[in-house]
């Protein structure tokens, strides 16, 4: 059968400006924290084990404490600060506490990165460059040049990792259409399960998190690698995932059990997109009108 259209990217505002690498901007921080108070920051698996190995706990502890929306944002819930916005879980008096293992959001203030299939821009959200509201001394700091900059973040492992995760994300999908298609579930009328597709991708986080077993969650989230390298985690984490599709979903033949199962894999497709800050209702939207060109009812 055909793909899902198009990997996800990144949800970014109409009124972004696109930098170049070569553009010098105030990117020298100024230390004051004003950054870490009142954003969103997605989590994926990735750098949850990263937080939780920094912490010297579990990933299950780490989204018990510190995470929210299904367990793929950080909550910002700490003492208030600039513009009394509430702190990041992770800010303290001396700064973050995690702040080596600190997600690619965080590295990438205050910029923000999209990738449309092979070509990745960076970019700043507003008429007026981020920092200047919460930090107005940064003007009087050294400017970088933007790929300076991103090498001192030390981003390179972290885009990587979100990069092979966007094609996780395309496969889980794909394993959704195949439940439905590729086993005539579609071609054979059943009724009712494209409208639990686009309830699923109306919800919450949180919902969206509940509307799929436990165990699928779990290994979602926390695949339970160990020390693996970097470079091998997401690939590691993907033959995990897809071992226990075959488990669960493999040998199923009963229309309510195919239509159960592809709404899970949909609902986990939707649920990783979201820890890599995809615009989700564009996403679920081209997924949608592939469904219904594949008969989806």
């Amino acid at each position: 059968m055909a793909s899902p259209p198009t990997s996800p990217t990144s949800s970014t505002s109409p009124s972004s400006r696109t930098v170049a690498l070569d553009e010098r901007l105030p990117l020298t921080c100024t230390r004051q924290g004003t950054c870490c108070h009142g954003k969103l920051v997605w989590v994926n698996p990735w750098e949850l084990s990263r937080l939780a190995q920094a912490l010297a706990s579990s990933v299950t502890a780490v989204i018990a404490t510190h995470g929210c929306d299904g367990g793929i944002r950080l909550r910002f819930d700490g003492p208030p600060g600039w513009r009394d916005l509430p702190g990041c879980t992770f800010y303290g008096e001396q700064g973050c506490r995690v702040h080596a293992s600190r997600p690619l959001a965080c590295r990438l203030y205050p910029l923000g990165r999209e990738r449309q299939g092979a070509q990745v821009r960076y970019l700043f959200e507003g008429p007026d460059f981020p920092c200047l509201a919460g930090c107005p001394t940064v003007t009087t700091l050294p400017m970088l040049r933007v790929d300076a900059y991103l090498q001192g973040q030390d981003v390179g492992a972290a885009e990587q990792v979100a990069d092979a995760y966007l094609e996780v994300v395309q496969d889980l999908a794909e394993g959704a259409f195949v439940l439905v298609v590729d086993s005539g579930l579609a071609a054979s009328g059943y009724q009712g399960l494209l409208a639990r597709w686009t309830g699923i991708s109306g919800l919450s986080g949180e919902d969206r998190a509940r509307s799929m077993p436990p165990e699928l969650l779990a290994m979602l989230l926390d695949p339970q690698l160990g020390p693996v390298p970097d470079e091998s985690f997401v690939a590691a984490h993907a033959a995990r995932l897809q071992g226990l599709a075959q488990e669960h979903f493999g040998a199923l033949t009963t229309r309510s059990a195919l239509a159960d199962a592809s709404c899970a894999m949909f609902a986990a497709a939707l649920h990783l997109g979201a820890s890599l800050g995809a615009d989700l209702e564009s996403l679920a939207r081209r997924w949608l009108d592939t469904a219904r060109t594949h008969g989806l009812r």
